[in-house]
């Protein structure tokens, strides 16, 4: 398991049980350690890759991240701006990749098994099965 990912466990862990002071500290540390935004409110699953130490990864703090997702550098993962009661996060299913430098905004799901490209711009959501690319992101197969 990826450093990154281990500290953001052991942060969340702290967080659920209502430790003061220490998921704030080890967000901290990974923002500092790893260039990784990656805060304690976020819901990700078990065996969740964040490759190259998660370097450059943004992720939205009421984002959801299935299990067995792998992400490479770079990757945003993030609101659109807009209140999240009304508009909605990220939810991204399990066993999902994510390229580097990828982008998902908004309101959107992406499906179990689905591949995002290196530098796509989602901004609507993913079947299951389904490889998108491009800005904005078009699928290029199914299935």
């Amino acid at each position: 398991m990826h450093a990154v990912v281990r500290l953001y466990y052991l942060s969340r862990w702290c967080y659920l049980r209502k430790i003061p002071v220490l998921p704030k500290l080890i967000y901290y540390f990974i923002r500092i350690v790893f260039a990784c935004d990656v805060k304690y409110t976020a819901e990700i699953g078990e065996n969740v890759g964040f490759f190259h130490n998660g370097l450059g990864v943004v992720i939205h703090k009421h984002a959801k991240i299935g299990k067995g997702a792998r992400l490479y550098q770079n990757v945003t993962i993030g609101g659109n701006g807009k209140r999240e009661a009304e508009n909605g996060i990220p939810i991204i299913g399990e066993n999902v990749f994510i390229g580097a430098g990828a982008v998902i905004l908004g309101p959107v799901i992406i499906g179990n098994n689905a591949r995002i490209g290196a530098n796509s711009v989602v901004l609507s959501d993913v079947a299951e099965n389904t490889t998108v690319v491009g800005s904005p992101a078009k699928p290029v197969n199914s299935g």
